[in-house]
């Protein structure tokens, strides 16, 4: 889902993400506001509700962060990590998933996980990434006999990738936490860079603190997690070794630096999880800034996106800033089929402290 965000001074920004109804409902807050408010307006969209935001409105909220932030940079004439301070790396280093075609395969190529994996180290990626033992939908999925599967599947992927490469794995949430400690134990030798959501998000604040005293692998969650609170605790007991907080989903860029700035005083890395490439530009933009270690998930290998005419620069398994003014991403909208449309203030409960601060509905 692309959203834009149009101003009266002619400028238009570009963000991703959303539901259709999701969006209407949070976009009626932007209307009539300076988009260079966005922290203002975040909090207004967040807090003027009975119910506070879900997950979904989260993402939501966040696709239209990006597009204001999209503008501010637009309108000054700047990319937007100079807004967030100036880069701290000159790169984000890449992995590439087991699922994802890599650079200069045939799209109908057949390819083993090792020649995946071979691949993906070819093209300059710094880790290949792998899933556990995908198999078809309704099939049965007995997770002891997978726990043996994939554990081989380990052996040969680390095998591929040699000594100096790196490779992780995506857990899924497909496990208990009995069966993750199995699998998390019997991969130890294989030097794993990550585990990712090793155990049901539902439990992950119970459940990952345990699996961190029983194993050795780093641990990594939280891709589905939509707000800063949500990160808060496992970061800062130490639990994980990367968050995997994205965009738009936790919110835009005006939460996604507050993330990063928790990770950031306990020394724990970002590693995002996929959402697109516009989300994916503006998480380079956001990360190119943070000092801590990062690693992208980026599964397009340079490839040309068709509605994007100018997308995020991308080469040898790395994604480069640039210095196009706000995301630094081009949209052909001529190429994609609008939906809806917000014209309109909505409606909200909105209460003040004495210093005109917003309080909770």
């Amino acid at each position: 889902m692309v959203v834009t965000v149009e101003t009266d001074a002619g400028v238009t920004g570009i963000g991703e993400g959303g539901a259709k109804d999701t969006l209407e409902q949070c976009a009626g807050t932007l209307i009539g506001k300076n988009p260079f408010h966005s922290a203002a307006i975040w909090q207004e969209a967040y807090i003027a509700w009975f119910y506070p935001p879900g997950r979904e409105k989260a993402h939501a909220l966040g696709a239209l962060d990006l597009a204001l932030w999209d503008i501010k940079g637009k309108a000054l004439g700047v990319p937007i990590h100079e807004l967030l301070g100036g880069t701290a790396r000159d790169y984000c280093e890449c992995y590439a998933t087991s699922g994802a075609r890599p650079p200069g395969v045939a799209p109908d190529a057949r390819l083993s996980l090792k020649d995946r994996a071979r691949a993906t180290m070819d093209a300059g990626y710094r880790a290949f990434r792998m899933a556990p033992a995908d198999i078809a939908i309704g099939a049965v999925y007995d997770t002891r006999a997978v726990v043996r599967l994939v554990a081989q599947d380990c052996r040969d992927v680390r095998e591929a990738v040699g000594p100096n490469g790196n490779w992780c794995i995506d857990f899924h949430q497909r496990f208990d936490l009995n069966d993750a400690l199995r699998l998390c134990k019997a991969i130890e030798e294989y030097d794993p860079f990550f585990v990712e959501d090793p155990v049901r998000d539902e439990n992950a604040l119970q459940d990952i603190p345990k699996l961190r005293q029983m194993t050795s692998v780093p641990l990594t969650h939280g891709e589905e997690w939509g707000l800063k609170w949500d990160f808060n605790r496992l970061v800062e007991n130490h639990d994980v070794d990367f968050v995997r907080s994205t965009l738009p989903n936790v919110g835009g860029i005006t939460e996604m630096m507050k993330v990063a700035a928790i990770c950031e005083t306990h020394a724990v890395g970002i590693i995002p999880h996929f959402t697109g490439p516009i989300a994916t530009a503006a998480l380079v933009n956001c990360l190119s800034t943070f000092s801590g270690p990062v690693l992208m998930e980026y599964n397009y290998g340079g490839r040309p996106i068709d509605y994007l005419p100018e997308c995020l620069d991308f080469k040898n398994g790395k994604a480069y800033t640039n210095q196009r003014p706000g995301l630094g991403v081009t949209a052909d909208m001529n190429r994609l089929t609008q939906i809806g449309e917000v014209t309109e203030p909505g409606r909200r409960n909105v209460y003040k402290r004495p210093d005109g601060s917003l309080t909770h509905w």
